[in-house]
């Protein structure tokens, strides 16, 4: 299972393209699988047949994981090479309870003194490392996964309910074989009891249950960690952008036939956020505990709605390098190929900042989350004609003017209320002072 992105630890086999028994060659795919990010083929590193699939279509896979057997004409006839490269079995499951070694009664910490006996994947004890869960409690989780394992949803869903009081609080190690061996303090005997489910939920008669796809139990659980990650703090402006407005409206189409790309209000806004970071690095960061990634590559994401209705975020890579003319072809060329399930893994990692536009959909401000590992994500809202008042030489006066809002919501760990207002000031700033006279 190749590694496709520092932060992705695992991945779905969707689908096998090809069968045991198959001959491949160099870079042909051979299955497709899924991340929390992209759905991507992986192409075979060398050429021969394929002797034994180790996982099943389903399966979650960690990176680095032997996930099949490729020999060439040479070793076709080798010894068991599946046997040298097989995941190790897992210990046998003897009932649907997973057992539960004894051990000392702990503070309820994650200090690993009970041995696991299921595989966890890397992301998964992370995060149940960052929510204090033990390996007592993590081993008592009901799994979904291949040999009754823990997925990252799994995790999440159980970390909720502990929150909302649905799930149990574990503090001390459960022996459900075996009781009459564990001293325990000296309390009244009583058979035990089930722990309390959730009430489950009441939808009525008129209604529609829609499962959610894939996609859309990624997105949620990636909006969930990020609000459980970072405080976030939002900070509003409004701008006066009729200077941009009324140049964009004169050089568009010289623009387009010049260039051959449309000049949408995008490569504008990415432009302006671009010195704003310059001005402002520390925006451009990330948090890894108690350090702070300061990112000397400027990256945006840039958040587009897809068809399905779901959101994916294409990110211009080097944007601080890039002319206007070399941003409006990144922003069409990324927009169009998100919408057609086109994108590469790689166009959609890396992103060191984020940017969405609220306004496409008419909508006046946003409150956007955070897109982790990111501390920061600005929203652009409609461009209204409002009245407006303005300074002259001749004194004050009210006059029509294009006007915006723009938001940014912020990691109130590391981007403080100075900061991450005077960084939109600063892109607000850009707007409105943009050079009406300035070539396209």
């Amino acid at each position: 299972m190749p590694k496709m992105g520092e932060s992705i630890m695992e991945a779905t086999i969707l689908k096998w393209l090809k069968k045991e028994g198959d001959t491949v060659a160099i870079d042909e795919p051979v299955l497709e699988i899924a991340t929390d990010k992209v759905d991507s083929e992986v192409p075979s590193p060398f050429a021969g047949k394929i002797i034994k699939l180790l996982y099943k279509e389903g399966d979650v896979v960690p990176v680095n994981k032997p996930i099949a057997v490729l020999s060439s004409d040479a070793t076709a006839s080798a010894p068991s090479p599946a046997a040298a490269l097989a995941p190790k079995a897992a210990a046998p499951v003897t009932s649907a309870t997973p057992k539960i070694v004894a051990a000392p009664a702990s503070n309820g910490s994650s200090n690993g003194s009970v041995t696991a006996n299921r595989f966890y994947s890397p992301l998964v004890l992370n995060i149940a490392r960052n929510e204090g869960i033990s390996m007592t409690e993590l081993e008592m989780i009901p799994g979904t996964g291949q040999e009754s394992r823990v997925t990252k949803r799994d995790l999440l869903s159980y970390v909720q309910q502990r929150k909302s009081g649905g799930a149990p609080d574990i503090k001390v190690p459960y022996v459900p074989e075996e009781p009459s061996n564990v001293t325990t303090e000296t309390k009244p005997t009583t058979a035990p009891t089930e722990q309390p489910k959730p009430a489950g939920v009441i939808y009525g008669n008129n209604v529609e249950i829609i499962e959610m796809d894939r996609m859309r139990k990624l997105i949620a659980d990636h909006m969930v960690m990020s609000k459980r990650t970072s405080p976030h703090v939002t900070s509003f402006v409004e701008a006066d952008v009729t200077n941009l407005v009324q140049w964009r409206d004169k050089v568009k189409k010289e623009f387009e036939k010049r260039e051959g790309e449309k000049l949408t209000f995008t490569p504008l806004f990415v432009e302006a956020i671009v010195k704003a970071l310059k001005d402002f690095p520390m925006v451009n960061v990330s948090v890894d505990g108690d350090k702070i990634i300061r990112k000397k590559d400027i990256n945006i994401g840039m958040a587009t709605a897809l068809p399905s209705g779901n959101l994916i975020v294409p990110v211009i890579k080097n944007a601080d390098t890039k002319n206007l003319f070399g941003l409006a072809k990144d922003v069409n060329d990324l927009s169009a190929r998100a919408r057609a399930n086109q994108l590469k893994l790689s166009e959609i990692e890396g992103g060191t900042f984020t940017f969405t536009n609220v306004g496409t959909f008419g909508n006046l401000m946003g409150t956007p989350i955070i897109n982790q590992p990111q501390v920061a994500i600005i929203a652009t809202g409609a461009i209204k004609k409002k009245p407006a008042v303005i300074e002259t030489p001749q004194g004050d006066a009210i006059a029509i003017r294009h006007m915006m809002f723009l938001s940014l919501s912020y990691d109130h760990r590391v981007v403080d209320g100075a900061l991450g207002g005077s960084f939109l000031r600063r892109v607000a700033d850009y707007l409105e002072q943009f050079n009406v006279n300035r070539e396209a």
